[in-house]
């Protein structure tokens, strides 16, 4: 009997690294996610924009010395998960009118939040949905508005 294997039908990438909790780390973060979005065809803004802004809280609120902060991309369908995990459980975060860090994610993202981790760890969570790019532009004529239906 011949079985059949299940794929998936929906496309699924992901992309994790480890980083120090330095200045260095959070920007390694933002320069290698924006590499790996850039491969995938994924739109870059406003995702670095989260992206550092994640990872500097990381570095700046999350920091033990000698503990590292792992940054996760998720892919799937039109969604796109950015995931920062540090080892401050003890420390979560809130939007405050000291801090922009928050008030951006909150701005730019369609859906923040915090997930406990194994102790000491949590992650901070953002996603955002990824609009398919236009297609069919034509320009004159017809007004240059995109053929087919618009959301």
């Amino acid at each position: 009997m011949k079985q059949k294997s299940l794929e998936p039908t929906t496309p699924f990438r992901n992309f994790s690294i480890q980083l120090s909790p330095t200045p260095r780390g959070a920007r390694l973060a933002r320069l290698l996610a924006t590499e790996q979005l850039r491969s995938w065809g994924v739109p870059l803004d406003p995702a670095r924009q989260v992206i550092a802004e994640l990872s500097t809280n990381a570095v700046t609120h999350g920091r033990i010395p000698g503990r590292d902060f792992r940054l996760f991309l998720y892919v799937v369908a039109d969604t796109l998960r950015i995931e920062v995990t540090d080892t401050r459980d003890d420390r979560l975060p809130a939007l405050s009118d000291t801090g922009r860090g928050l008030l951006l994610v909150d701005a730019l993202a369609n859906r923040w939040g915090v997930a406990p981790g194994l102790p000491p760890r949590k992650t901070v969570w953002a996603e955002l949905d990824l609009a398919p790019e236009p297609k069919n532009l034509v320009s004159g004529g017809a007004g240059g508005l995109p053929e087919g239906p618009q959301r």
